[in-house]
């Protein structure tokens, strides 16, 4: 009996000794997570001035020549070697020769067609002499101004009706024709610079055989471009002719001015827009750089411009009253890529005007630039 009780008493004893030894474990346990402090924001604002805000149309587009000929063979030769290569990038005057095609067989054919041409005229004096002699005299001249080597000049003019039947009568009017429309296709061997400009296209080189309706290059002025852009047919009406457009490369690096040259009449039914011309002028641009425009669309009053990360999903924005968030609602009237434009904002009300990560209305801020615990001892 007396070792039954001994052990029931160890046991407790056991049992009081574990107990306490473990309280005293967790009371010497020290707290090593510090409290967190509680953080206030620091919220940038600005007051409200509603005012004129000038809406543009971002566009964007590559640089055509305003003045461009693509260029194409009317007969067919071999190319001939001209003063200057026929190759990409080079430079012609206005008047000089671009395309130079071999014409020394078409040009004997020319000749002999204005020798029958001259041996006509000639044949028919002795008869004229005869018997118009009033009329002679100016086709004396005709003879003697008739060369070869130059354009056939025009045939004197006919003064009575009797001239006429005895000229066509010999066959002089169809003979001149004939040789004005081969004088008119020999004129086609050679292919001139329309205006100063540099060849962007060549297709053939010196010595190539070139076939009738080949096309040979393209031909453009330097110096003056237009951009093509394509603008919601919602802004037209506010599209002017003549109208001034900020231009700027895609660096941002260059900016220009153009104008809207021309304004295309007729929707895109497929995307909705309209097409604008904006012709711009500078040394430096070449054809198919890329550049962006900013078109003035309009002014909307009563309005103020802002980030686009400001307007919430439910078209509010963040406005502090008392160190506190709070929303209102607003009526937002243009995208950009960047801002958008709000009308219905109160005037002179302090709206957060940078972005605040996990914003809410009620929550505790402080103003950048502004000392709370010097407000609050004041």
């Amino acid at each position: 009996m007396r070792k039954i009780i001994l052990s029931i008493l160890l046991g407790l004893a056991i049992i009081a000794g574990s107990i306490y030894g473990s309280k005293l474990i967790a009371d010497s346990k020290v707290n090593r997570r510090p409290v967190p402090k509680k953080v206030i924001k620091t919220v940038f604002i600005d007051t409200v001035q509603n005012g004129a805000v000038a809406i543009k149309v971002p566009a964007n587009g590559t640089l055509m020549a305003k003045e461009r000929v693509e260029i194409y063979a009317e007969v067919q030769g071999v190319l001939k070697k001209g003063r200057q290569l026929f190759k990409t990038g080079q430079q012609y005057r206005a008047g000089q020769a671009l395309v130079r095609i071999d014409a020394s067989e078409y040009y004997a054919s020319v000749q002999s067609a204005k020798s029958n041409l001259y041996n006509l005229v000639t044949s028919i004096m002795p008869d004229l002499q005869l018997d118009y002699p009033e009329d002679f005299s100016k086709w004396q001249d005709y003879v003697i101004n008739f060369d070869l080597e130059k354009t056939t000049p025009k045939l004197p003019e006919i003064e009575s009706e009797k001239e006429k039947y005895f000229i066509t009568g010999r066959g002089i009017f169809s003979s001149y024709y004939n040789v004005k429309n081969l004088e008119q296709r020999l004129s086609k061997y050679i292919i001139s610079a329309p205006f100063s400009g540099v060849l962007t296209e060549a297709l053939v080189t010196e010595g190539t055989l070139v076939r009738t309706g080949q096309k040979l290059g393209e031909f453009i002025k330097v110096g003056t471009y237009e951009l093509e852009v394509a603008i919601s047919k919602s802004y037209a009406d506010f599209l002017k002719l003549g109208e001034e457009v900020s231009l700027s490369n895609l660096e941002k690096t260059r900016t220009y001015t153009g104008r809207v040259s021309r304004i295309n009449g007729r929707v895109d039914q497929a995307t909705q827009t309209i097409t604008a011309f904006i012709e711009v002028k500078g040394e430096d641009l070449k054809e198919g750089q890329y550049l962006e425009a900013n078109l003035n669309a309009k002014n909307e009053n009563d309005a103020i411009e802002v980030d686009r990360a400001l307007l919430t999903d439910n078209n509010q924005i963040f406005v502090l009253r008392d160190s506190i968030l709070d929303v209102i609602n607003v009526s937002p009237v243009y995208f950009s890529d960047k801002t958008v434009v709000l009308k219905d904002v109160p005037e002179g009300e302090l709206i957060v005007s940078k972005p605040v990560a996990g914003a809410y209305a009620g929550m505790l801020v402080k103003v950048y630039g502004v000392n709370t615990s010097d407000k609050t001892k004041k």
